[in-house]
C-alpha cells in the first residue's frame, strides 16, 4: 500500500514537472518571439526616416564678416555609443578666434589653409602652425584661440566636439577669455571691486578692458580704427618679437594705447602667466603637444583602386586622452570600400571632395538608408550597422571622419579577399547559406581584390538584365 502510494507520488510529479516545462518553454519561446517581432518592428519603423543616418540639423554658433563657426547636432540616441558633434569652423584672412574655453574637447582637422594655435597647458602658453592635413587635439576646460596666419587664403577647419563633459548634454558652451560688449569676457561677470583687487589695477582701467571690444569672436587683425588693433600687436609679429615689444609696453606705458595695450598684457599674464617665465615658454612651445598630419602619413592600405588611412591612440598620443580616433578614405572613381562592419567604433563621415553613394543595413537584414554623398554631407553609421561607400564613375571620392574609440577599429570586411567570409569558408557555412560547399567557394572567391574594390554600375545593370529574362 505504502508503496503505491510513493508511486502515484512520484508519477504525479513527474506530470507536474514536465507541466511546469513545458509552460516555461512555451513562454521563452514566446518571449523571444515577441522580442523578435519588437525589434522587427523597431528597425521596419526606422525605416520610415530615409535619411535617417545623415546628420542634416546645424546651428550656426558664431558668425561675423571674420568667420563663422557651424555646429552639427548628432542624433540617433539609441543606437550611439557616444554622441560627436561635427563642425566647420571658417576664418578670413588674417583673422583670429578669440582666446576662449569649452566645456567640450576638440579634435582639429585642418581641410585648408593655414593657422596658428595658441594653448595654455599647465599654466604655460604653446603656439604651434597647424597646415593642411594636420589633427590636433584641444581638451576640455583647455584656454586657446585661434588665428588664420595667411594673407590671401580662407582657413578652413572640422572639428570633432565630444560633448560628454558639456554642462548641457548635446550642446557647447564658449567661455571667452577676451571680450567687450561682443561678446561678453568671463570676467565681465565678477563686481568692479574684485576685479581691481585682483589684477591691482584702476577701475577705468578694467572699464577700458572690459567694454572696448564688439566686433564679435571672430574678428580681423588689419583694422586699426577697432579694438582688434589690440590683438593685431599680441599675435601679428613674430612669436620672439612679439614678447620683446610686450616687455616695451610693460617697461615704457607712456601713451594711452600702449599702457591700454599694457593693460591688456595684464589680464592675458593672468590666464596665459608672467612676463618674467617667457624663456621658459620658449622652452615649453619646443616641447608642446605637436600636430598630426594626415597626409604625410603612408596610407594603411592601398591599391589601384584607393586608400584608407586611419589614426588611433599609437599614432597620435593625445588621442588617448579624448577617446577618439580619425581616419581618411579615397576612392578612385568607379570603386567602392567593401561593405564592412565597425565593431569598436561608431563612425562620423564628411564628404571632402567628389561624389558617391553611402548604404547602411539594419541588424535585420533590410536597407537602412541608401543616400547620395556630394561634398560638405555629414554622415554617421552606428557600431556593428554593415555599410559600403561607392565613389560615382566620373570622379574621385574622399571622406575624413571620426570614430568614438581611439583603438584601432580593426573593421570586418564582408565581401573580397580579406573578408569574414574567407575566413569562416565551410561546410559550416555552407549549410548557413543552404548551398553546397563548391558553390559558396565559387560565391566567395569570384572577388580578388581585397578591401576598395572596382564598381560598375552598368555592369551591374546589364547583369540583372540579363537575370530578369
Amino acid at each position: 500500500m505504502g508503496n503505491r502510494v510513493m508511486v502515484s507520488l512520484l508519477v504525479l510529479v513527474l506530470v507536474l514537472s514536465y507541466g511546469v516545462m513545458a509552460m516555461a518553454m512555451r513562454f521563452n519561446h514566446e518571449d523571444e518571439e515577441w522580442g523578435r517581432d519588437q525589434r522587427e518592428e523597431e528597425w521596419e519603423g526606422h525605416r520610415g526616416h530615409r535619411h535617417l543616418f545623415l546628420l542634416q540639423q546645424s546651428r550656426l554658433l558664431v558668425k561675423t564678416e571674420a568667420g563663422q563657426m557651424r555646429v552639427v547636432r548628432s542624433v540617433g540616441q539609441r543606437m550611439v555609443d557616444r554622441h560627436i558633434n561635427v563642425a566647420y569652423l571658417t576664418l578670413e584672412p588674417n583673422s583670429l578666434f578669440i582666446p576662449q574655453y569649452l566645456d567640450s574637447s576638440l579634435i582639429l582637422f585642418v581641410q585648408r589653409g593655414q593657422a596658428n594655435v595658441g594653448l595654455v597647458h599647465r599654466q604655460e602658453l604653446g603656439e604651434r602652425q597647424l597646415k593642411a592635413g594636420d589633427v590636433y587635439r584641444i581638451p576640455a576646460g583647455s584656454t586657446f584661440y585661434l588665428q588664420n596666419v595667411r594673407e590671401n587664403r580662407r582657413l578652413q577647419i572640422i572639428l570633432s566636439i565630444d560633448t560628454s563633459d558639456s554642462l548641457r548634454m548635446g550642446t557647447l558652451e564658449n567661455f571667452f577669455i577676451g571680450g567687450g560688449t561682443y561678446p561678453k569676457s568671463v570676467l565681465s561677470g565678477f563686481d568692479s571691486e574684485i576685479l581691481t583687487n585682483a589684477f591691482n589695477v584702476s577701475s577705468s582701467e578694467i572699464r577700458q578692458v572690459l567694454t572696448r571690444h564688439q566686433e564679435g569672436p571672430i574678428i580681423y587683425l588689419n583694422n586699426s580704427q577697432s579694438s582688434s588693433n589690440l590683438w593685431t600687436k599680441f599675435v601679428s609679429m613674430k612669436e620672439q618679437d612679439r614678447l620683446q615689444e610686450l616687455k616695451k609696453m610693460v617697461d615704457f606705458p607712456e601713451e594711452p594705447e600702449q599702457t591700454l595695450t599694457w593693460s591688456w598684457r595684464k589680464l592675458l599674464n593672468s590666464v596665459f602667466g608672467t612676463l618674467e617665465n617667457e624663456e621658459r615658454k620658449q622652452h615649453h612651445h619646443e616641447h608642446s603637444q605637436k600636430s598630426y598630419n594626415l597626409y604625410d602619413r603612408k596610407p594603411d592600405f592601398k591599391n589601384n583602386h584607393g586608400w584608407t588611412l586611419s589614426v588611433d591612440e599609437s599614432d597620435y598620443s593625445p588621442l588617448k586622452d579624448s577617446g577618439i580616433g580619425v581616419y581618411l578614405v579615397s576612392l578612385n572613381a568607379g570603386s567602392m570600400l567593401a561593405p564592412h562592419v565597425n565593431p569598436r567604433a561608431t563612425e562620423y563621415g564628411v564628404v571632402l571632395r567628389g561624389s558617391g553613394s553611402l548604404q547602411i543595413v539594419f541588424p535585420n537584414g533590410t536597407l537602412a538608408m541608401k543616400a547620395k554623398l556630394k561634398p560638405g554631407r555629414v554622415f554617421w553609421v552606428p557600431r556593428y550597422f554593415p555599410f559600403v561607400q561607392v565613389a560615382s564613375n566620373n570622379e574621385q571620392l574622399e571622406i575624413f571622419g571620426f570614430t568614438t574609440s581611439a583603438q584601432p577599429n580593426r573593421p570586418q570586411f564582408l565581401a573580397g579577399s580579406s573578408s569574414v567570409l574567407q575566413a569562416l569558408r565551410g561546410q559550416e557555412l555552407a549549410a548557413a547559406f543552404g548551398v553546397s560547399e563548391g558553390r559558396l567557394n565559387h560565391f566567395v572567391n569570384a572577388q580578388r581584390e581585397a578591401v576598395i574594390l572596382p564598381y560598375n554600375a552598368e555592369r551591374n545593370q546589364k547583369a540583372d538584365g540579363m537575370a530578369d529574362r
